[in-house]
């Protein structure tokens, strides 16, 4: 890793060069020397910043901007491929949307390695063991690598009874088969850029995985066309050519990310004599990353069992729930950036020794996000109707869309501190409480909530009613008890109500346990590392287990 002279070298002489007019500039030249300016004022280098001293503020923004963006442009990945699969037929976008969720739920399966590889290496950059954190990062590409191939090679054998669980017309069918076919070939190229993307953002560069985010969209809003219909001389595809287009650039942004990773020359540098497995080191990347995996497919099935609980419901249901969630889904990336960014902060400070600025960087970030999404909240709630006029001109769907976003708008703020608390576990090297917090919030809290709240519940016939019978006193007072609580059903506006109630309680839940101060004892440097490899006294506690 080469930090400080010849990087800062070179942002001197790129401000220089702004600065530098030869004789009478042109006012293009004027121009362009000014949005320079104004991007060097908004995005500052790795080395521009402190995150283990001075401020929280600055560089937590710094480096949470480019993870907003990052996610804006994967975004933009995805709604490339659905817009242009929309226009080549209806059967190409149930197709891609059925495929969706089994490549997201692939991928969650591997994605705590690359996790696993941003909070060690963020901690051993701030304990300034530049020599640790490169093996830390050479041993996650290798066993990313690895799970890559065979999370591939089962998803390209068994993805026909895959796709069969979740049924659908034999066409789409067949078509949601050779996309998954294809994707799951490339699935290398889809955990080396996430693994880029996380090794960078934990030695504190988050910029440079923006960039090559955007050549990624680029090259696939120009190859999707020509690969979808058979533009020039390329075959007509369809949903396949979607595929290839995906798989394509993701492995140019694999070459381009190992190559800045083998140079060494923006951030941490990967080495191939550091890339021979360490098995003992991998138990330290699985006990980190495993919750962290657990966390995402806990959120991938939650996602899927919301849905049975929406369907039924009908379609005007279904459309505002589906406008509802996209707009969290971007109204939420501040949250979800600052959280990553938090994750990196807290795990530098960690590794530098410095857990009360850890604990400070989470709570400043909890109370930004609480303020700016809370204001974004009453923002949404007064302009609810016109928001889900923008998707759809059907006055039903606008009506029932408007509850949706007026019953969760006001909770906005706790989605902040939700994130911002469980970036400060993460960081820590908690992933297991982490994961918990999520998957309390979703499974124990949201979708009780919403089937409890969204159904009548009749006590006769029950199985309670059954268990009971044999004693008439009990039985008459549960009966009654029953009745009063579930005769009243809010039917949909039962789903909204626990997407408000679970934000409220998943930011309790977070606050209240990071309070408990247990995420302190978490370091995964020095004696953690030893600990690992087996050489530290037995009698040493485990410095990483979750509490």
């Amino acid at each position: 890793m080469n930090e400080g002279g010849r990087d800062a070298g070179s942002a001197d002489g790129e401000r220089s060069g702004d600065d530098d007019t030869d004789g009478d500039p042109s006012g293009g030249d004027r121009l362009l020397a000014g949005v320079k300016r104004r991007v060097n004022m908004v995005f500052k280098g790795r080395e521009e910043f402190d995150l283990t001293s001075g401020g929280i503020g600055k560089p937590l923004f710094y480096l949470s901007l480019p993870i907003v963006i990052t996610n804006l442009l994967q975004t933009a990945y995805n709604l490339v491929d659905t817009i242009w699969l929309g226009q080549y037929s209806e059967e190409a976008l149930a197709a891609i949307g059925v495929a969706f969720p089994l490549v997201f739920f692939l991928i969650s399966l591997g994605l705590g390695i690359s996790i696993a590889g941003s909070i060690l290496v963020a901690q051993n950059v701030g304990a300034g063991d530049e020599e640790q954190a490169e093996f830390a990062a050479s041993q996650t590409v290798t066993f990313a690598i690895i799970a890559s191939l065979i999370l591939g090679s089962v998803g390209y054998l068994f993805v026909g009874d895959l796709i069969g669980l979740l049924g659908g017309p034999p066409n789409v069918v067949a078509e949601a088969t050779g996309y998954l076919e294809i994707i799951s070939l490339g699935m290398v190229f889809m955990f080396a850029f996430f693994v880029f993307m996380s090794l960078m953002r934990g030695y504190g560069d988050t910029i440079t995985p923006m960039l090559v985010m955007f050549v990624t969209v680029v090259v696939n809003m120009i190859l999707d066309p020509f690969l979808i219909f058979g533009w020039g001389p390329f075959p007509e595809l369809g949903v396949q050519g979607a595929a290839y287009a995906t798989v394509f650039s993701r492995a140019l942004a694999t070459v381009i990310g190992m190559a800045i990773m083998f140079r060494g020359n923006r951030g941490v540098q990967i080495r191939l004599a550091d890339m021979v497995p360490d098995l003992a080191y991998l138990r330290k990347i699985l006990r980190v990353g495993v919750p962290a995996s657990i966390e995402n497919t806990g959120n991938s099935i939650a996602v899927v069992l919301m849905l049975t609980i929406v369907t039924p419901f009908g379609e005007t249901v279904i459309a505002a729930y589906t406008v509802g969630v996209r707009m969290f889904s971007v109204i939420f990336l501040p949250a979800i950036a600052v959280g990553r960014g938090v994750e990196t902060m807290a795990g530098q400070n960690i590794g530098a020794d410095e857990t009360e600025r850890a604990g400070r960087a989470t709570g400043f970030a909890a109370k930004a996000m609480f303020g700016v999404l809370a204001g974004v909240g009453v923002l949404t709630w007064l302009g609810a109707p016109n928001i889900v006029a923008i998707f759809s001109n059907d006055a039903e769907v606008i009506e029932i869309g408007r509850l949706f976003l007026r019953y969760v708008a006001p909770t906005f703020g706790f989605t902040g501190i939700f994130h911002a608390y469980k970036g400060g576990f993460r960081g820590a090297g908690k992933t297991m409480t982490a994961a918990a917090i999520s998957i309390t919030m979703l499974g124990v809290v949201r979708l009780p909530v919403a089937y409890v709240a969204s159904r009548p519940l009749a006590y006769e016939g029950s199985w309670l009613a059954g268990l009971l019978s044999g004693v008439p006193v009990l039985d008459g007072v549960a009966g009654a008890v029953a009745d009063l609580l579930f005769a009243g059903s809010l039917g949909y506006e039962g789903i909204w109500l626990a997407f408000g109630v679970s934000n409220v309680a998943g930011a309790l839940i977070a606050y209240l346990w990071f309070s408990r101060g247990t995420w302190r004892d978490a370091d995964l440097t020095g004696s953690a590392v030893a600990a690992v490899d087996g050489d530290a006294d037995p009698a040493d506690p485990e410095p990483a287990t979750d509490d």
